[in-house]
C-alpha cells in the first residue's frame, strides 16, 4: 500500500543521505576513537540517534510525500454531491473513532485504492482514488473509509515508526561492525578506517535494511487484521466484507506496474519467499477472519 511504501522509501533515502554527509563531514571518528577499535557505547548512541531520527523524520513529511507522490487534491469545500459525502462520511467514522477529522483527498489513478498516512491521529490524510470512487458501491466505498480511518485511530503509523526506528538501530549498528571487522581482519587496516569500511557498510546497509523490511512488513500484515475489524465496527461487517471482496475481484486486473504492485489496498497477490515482504495479508484470509467474527 502507498503509505508503507513512501514511509520506508523516504526512511531509507534519509538514512542513506544523512549516513553519506556524516562520513563526508568526519563526524564518524566518534566510532574509532582510538584508531584501533570501535568504541561500541558511541556506536550504539549514534545509531539510535540517527535510526529513529530518520523514522520520525519520515512520519514527519509523510502527508507531504503522499501528496506530492499521488498527486492527491484535498478537498477544501465540496464541490459536489461525491465530494461531500466522501468529508461526512469520513467526519463521521472520524468522530465515532475518536480522533480529529483528517484531511480528505483525491487523486487521478484508475486502479481501486485509498490509503491513510500523518503524525498523529488528530493530523492525518485519507486519500482515494477516482478509480474506487468509479468502482465501488457506495456501501464498499464507506467500508475503505472505515478502514483507514481505523488505521489512524490505531495509531499505525506512529507505531510503525517506532518500529522502524529500532530496525533503523540495529541495521547502523551492526553494518559499521560488519564494516569494521572486513577492514581489520581482511584488509589489515591497522589505523582508523580505510576504503573497505566505508563501502562495506554501505553495502551491509542496504542489505541489512531489506532484510529487515521484513520485520516491518510482518508488522503491516497484522495491522491490516486490526483495521479490518475497526473498517467493520464502524461501517459494518457485512460493507467491509463486500469491500473486501470486490478488491479481490479488481486485483486479477492490476492497473499498477510491478513495481508498484504493493502500494494498493489490496496488497496484490505474491507467494513464497515474497510473501515475507507482502504489506497485505491474502484477501482471502482477511474475509475469512471478518466472516468468523462474531
Amino acid at each position: 500500500m502507498k503509505r508503507i511504501f513512501l514511509f520506508l522509501a523516504t526512511n531509507l533515502a534519509i538514512i542513506v543521505v544523512l549516513s553519506i554527509t556524516l562520513r563526508l563531514l568526519g563526524f564518524e571518528r566518534i566510532l574509532d576513537e582510538q584508531g584501533t577499535g570501535l568504541d561500541i557505547n558511541s556506536l550504539l548512541v549514534f545509531a539510535a540517534v540517527f535510526g529513529f531520527g530518520g523514522s520520525f523524520m519520515s512520519l514527519a513529511l509523510s502527508k507531504w510525500t503522499a501528496k506530492r507522490f499521488t498527486g492527491a487534491q484535498v478537498i477544501e469545500q465540496p464541490r459536489n454531491e461525491h465530494e461531500y459525502w466522501l468529508v461526512s462520511t469520513v467526519k463521521r467514522q472520524a468522530k465515532m473513532a475518536g480522533i480529529g477529522m483528517p484531511e480528505v483527498a483525491i487523486y487521478n489513478a484508475p486502479d481501486v485504492n485509498a490509503f491513510a498516512t500523518g503524525m498523529s491521529k488528530n493530523n492525518a490524510l485519507v486519500a482515494v482514488s477516482t478509480g474506487l470512487l468509479n468502482t465501488m458501491s457506495q456501501d464498499e466505498a464507506e467500508a475503505v473509509l472505515a478502514h483507514e480511518v481505523s488505521h489512524i485511530a490505531n495509531g499505525d503509523m506512529v507505531t510503525l515508526a517506532l518500529i522502524q526506528g529500532v530496525v533503523n538501530t540495529f541495521v547502523i549498528f551492526l553494518s559499521r561492525v560488519i564494516g569494521h571487522m572486513v577492514d581489520r581482519v581482511i584488509f589489515k587496516t591497522e589505523h582508523g578506517h580505510g576504503p573497505a569500511f566505508w563501502v562495506t557498510a554501505i553495502i551491509a546497509e542496504l542489505v541489512l535494511g531489506i532484510l529487515a523490511s521484513i520485520i516491518v512488513m510482518w508488522f503491516s500484515r497484522q495491522r491490516e487484521f486490526r483495521a479490518d475489524a475497526g473498517g467493520a465496527s464502524l461501517a459494518g461487517r457485512n460493507k467491509m466484507i463486500a469491500a473486501l471482496q470486490r478488491l479481490q475481484a479488481t486485483v486479477k486486473q492490476p492497473h499498477l506496474p510491478d513495481q508498484l504492485a504493493t502500494f494498493g489496498i489490496s496488497g496484490g497477490i505474491s507467494s513464497g519467499i515474497k510473501s515475507l515482504f507482502m504489506t497485505h495479508p491474502p484477501l482471502a484470509e482477511r474475509i475469512a477472519a471478518l466472516q468468523s467474527q462474531r
